[in-house]
C-alpha cells in the first residue's frame, strides 16, 4: 500500500516533508518543556527544603540573640546598675545599632542604578522585531549605543 503523499516512483512531497517536520519538532519541544517541567520540581522541593532550613535557624538565632541581650543586661546589674538602668543601656545599644544599619542600608540603595545596556539591548530587540531589514545597533565598550557598519 503507497502513501497518498508518495508515490513508490517518487519522493515524498515538500509538503509531507515539512508537515512530518513540523509534528517531530513540536513533539521534540513537548518532551523538552516536560523534561523541564521535571527537573524545575525537583530543584524547587530542595530548595523549599533548604529555606524551610534558614527559617529555622533564624528563629534560633532570634531567640539566641533575645537571651544574649537578656544576660548583657543582667551582667550589667551585677556590675552595679539599677535593673531598669541595665536594661535601658541594652535598649540603647540595639536603637543604635539599628540606627547604623539603617544608614548603610539607605546609603547602600541610593547606590542602585538601571540595568542601563538591558533596556538598550531590548530596545534594540523590538527595533529590529518591528523592521527586521534594517541592521540592529550595537554597543561599544563603553555600553554606549552606536550604529552597525557595514563591512
Amino acid at each position: 500500500m503507497t502513501s497518498p503523499h508518495a508515490t513508490a516512483d517518487t519522493e515524498p512531497s515538500i509538503g509531507s516533508l515539512v508537515s512530518a517536520a513540523s509534528r517531530d519538532v513540536s513533539t521534540l519541544i513537548r518532551a523538552e518543556v516536560e523534561l523541564a517541567k521535571a527537573e524545575v520540581v525537583k530543584e524547587v522541593k530542595t530548595a523549599a527544603k533548604g529555606a524551610a532550613m534558614f527559617v529555622v535557624a533564624a528563629i534560633f538565632g532570634f531567640f539566641l540573640l533575645v537571651m544574649l541581650l537578656l544576660a548583657f543586661a543582667e551582667g550589667l546589674i551585677a556590675l552595679g546598675l539599677d535593673r531598669w538602668a541595665g536594661y535601658l543601656v541594652v535598649a540603647g545599644v540595639l536603637l543604635l545599632t539599628a540606627a547604623i544599619l539603617v544608614l548603610v542600608g539607605m546609603r547602600t540603595i541610593k547606590k542602585l542604578k538601571a540595568p542601563e545596556r538591558t533596556i538598550e539591548t531590548t530596545k534594540d530587540t523590538l527595533a529590529w522585531a518591528k523592521h527586521p531589514t534594517k541592521e540592529p545597533a550595537t554597543m561599544d565598550s563603553d555600553g554606549h549605543r552606536t550604529a552597525k557598519t557595514g563591512s
